[in-house]
């Protein structure tokens, strides 16, 4: 099992073929802007000393959706996608896609930007939709 790694475009395109996009950032990143239809299940949260992890992450995930659910996982710059899905795939989550460019965007191997989803001419929505915000997502069952 391999966890894919595609551009902004490439995830748009998969959402609209059926995959649900998980947007790692903490709630309050989250609420600024996201890909339409994302589902809010950050890794971390913001805590007065910066970034906690999450200890409800995996739970949640397993939760709310079966091991073969078509994912694609998204932050702000790919650190932290790219954690989560490492991790999503250790407990056995099998098609993973993570999106290295993120909403601000990265940097590819060479030091090249790598513009993300916010910075490239695809849809957005912001606040927090109900739904697909963290606090309702919790409460969901597998889809």
């Amino acid at each position: 099992m391999t966890i894919k790694s595609v551009t902004p475009e490439q995830a748009h395109e998969l959402l609209g073929q059926g995959a649900v996009y998980v947007d790692v950032r903490s709630e309050q990143e989250y609420e600024s802007g996201h890909p339409p239809g994302a589902l809010n299940i950050p890794i971390a949260h913001f805590g007065a000393g910066g970034m906690t992890p999450n200890p409800d992450f995996l739970s949640v995930m397993r939760k709310v959706f079966t091991l073969d659910a078509r994912l694609v996982i998204g932050c702000k710059a790919g650190g932290r996608s790219r954690k989560a899905a490492e991790v999503l795939e250790q407990a056995g989550f099998s098609d993973l896609t993570d999106m290295p460019a993120g909403w601000d965007g990265s940097r590819d191997a060479f030091g090249r930007p790598l513009p993300g989803w916010s910075r490239r001419a695809l849809p957005v929505e912001t606040g927090l939709p109900a739904g697909q915000n963290y606090a309702d997502v919790k409460n969901k069952t597998q889809q």
